[in-house]
């Protein structure tokens, strides 16, 4: 008799590959253990063949689940494209849209404009995903990026807003009697994704001298402002910083792209359309901040020798 297998069941073992263990699989996919183990022996006894080997170490798949597992992938995939599809056929603005973007634009630059979003568009409920790496749109892991790049995917449709600029900081009340160079600094950690700002810091001082590294760019700011060293960051947080003081012009070379991104098949629903045309207005307004143009009085540079 041939076996019938449902989509849930090569979901199940994708999950168990994926995974390399049943309690790992089972939470990920929202049911408990006893229930992920049972269907498993039901898959198993279906096909009268075993698709893992139990380890102590996990659950290594056989061939017949590594085949299942690549199905699995192939489908999740069909659905995906055709649920972008159908929703990029919606009339009106209305439904969840998931967005993704960094702690410290979201912080600095993008929840006012949320604000105002939500006052337009009512019917749209928003779904913000705070990382500092970029998600997978294809997957539906967000359905709009504003992320700071030079290099956006090419698998994605959008447009660059306008370009961050970066200077270097420092308190106020910094006592200007030594150099730069002998100054306490912060830094941003490589992992960051902020690998040019952390070059930078790197080339202007001694290694001992930088105090803090920090993998955030909001928590870099706020190292600067409690006076634990000087720092490189983003012009729209640190000239909107009363305490915070200028110690340089903008550094061409710390220069990133903000860029406001989408899935193709995504880019005509009207949730995703009246988003990208609102917030592209919005942060359009605000350029000059974004990019370092702020009155000269909130500027002073100081000398690096």
């Amino acid at each position: 008799m041939t076996a019938t297998l449902a989509w849930d069941d090569f979901r199940l073992v994708k999950a168990i590959s994926d995974q390399r263990g049943l309690t790992q699989a089972a939470e990920r996919l929202g049911i408990n253990h006893s229930t992920a183990f049972r269907r498993l022996g039901q898959i198993e006894a279906a096909l009268r063949t075993p698709l893992f080997e139990r380890h102590r170490t996990g659950y290594v798949p056989t061939p017949a689940a590594e085949e299942m597992a690549r199905i699995a992938a192939r489908m999740e995939e069909e659905v995906l494209a055709f649920t972008r599809r159908i929703e990029g056929q919606g009339l009106s603005p209305a439904g969840e849209l998931r967005i993704t973007t960094a702690a410290s634009l979201l912080n600095g630059l993008l929840t006012p404009i949320l604000a105002a979003f939500c006052a337009r568009c009512p019917e749209v409920r928003l779904d913000v995903v705070v990382s500092e790496q970029a998600l997978n749109l294809a997957k539906r892991d967000a359905d709009v990026a504003l992320r700071a790049t030079n290099d956006p995917p090419d698998t994605l449709v959008g447009r660059r807003l306008a370009t961050i600029a970066w200077a270097l900081y420092g308190r106020a009340d910094l006592d200007r009697g030594s150099p730069l160079a002998a100054q306490r600094w912060v830094s941003p950690a490589p992992r960051l994704g902020a690998a040019s700002a952390a070059r930078y810091v790197q080339e202007r001082t001694n290694p001992e001298r930088i105090v803090l590294r920090l993998d955030t760019v909001q928590g870099l700011a706020d190292a600067v402002e409690s006076g634990i060293g000087i720092g490189p960051l983003p012009c729209v947080i640190g000239d909107r910083r009363p305490g915070l003081v200028r110690l340089s012009d903008p550094e061409p070379d710390l220069a990133a792209g903000l860029w406001l991104l989408t899935h193709p098949d995504l880019r005509r629903a009207a949730r995703v359309r009246a988003f990208l045309d609102f917030v592209g207005d919005a942060i359009a307004r605000e350029r000059d901040l974004i990019e370092g143009r702020v009155p000269r009085q909130r500027t002073e540079t100081i000398s690096t020798s």
